[in-house]
């Protein structure tokens, strides 16, 4: 009864084992292309954006992208060659500096 016990677990280890290196080689494989497929360009407000972050060009994908989080939880890719939206990056990165100085 012991050795049964003994090849089931040893078998749901490794079927786990398995299931976690394909969610990470899945995610590895989303990361190594563009982000923005399609870009938003029109004007809003930025009170609206909650997150922005810049992913340089790169080995993985030829254009800058700049993602913001809204508020609403939606994600949206930006024209990084935008006036507003270099604007609204410049914004963020002083807010960043000014919330890092406070922190140390």
């Amino acid at each position: 009864m012991t050795s049964k016990l003994a090849i089931a677990l040893l078998a749901v280890f490794l079927l786990s084992a398995a299931l976690c290196e394909a969610a990470v080689l899945s995610r590895v494989s989303s990361e190594l292309r563009c982000q923005c497929i399609n870009t938003h360009s029109s004007l809003f407000h930025p009170k609206y954006i909650k997150e922005l972050r810049v992913i340089d060009r790169g080995p993985h994908c030829e254009n800058s992208e700049i993602i913001v989080k809204l508020v609403n939880g939606k994600e949206v890719c930006l024209d990084p060659k935008e006036k507003w939206v270099q604007k609204v990056v410049q914004v963020f990165l002083k807010r960043a500096e000014k919330q890092e100085s406070l922190n140390k």
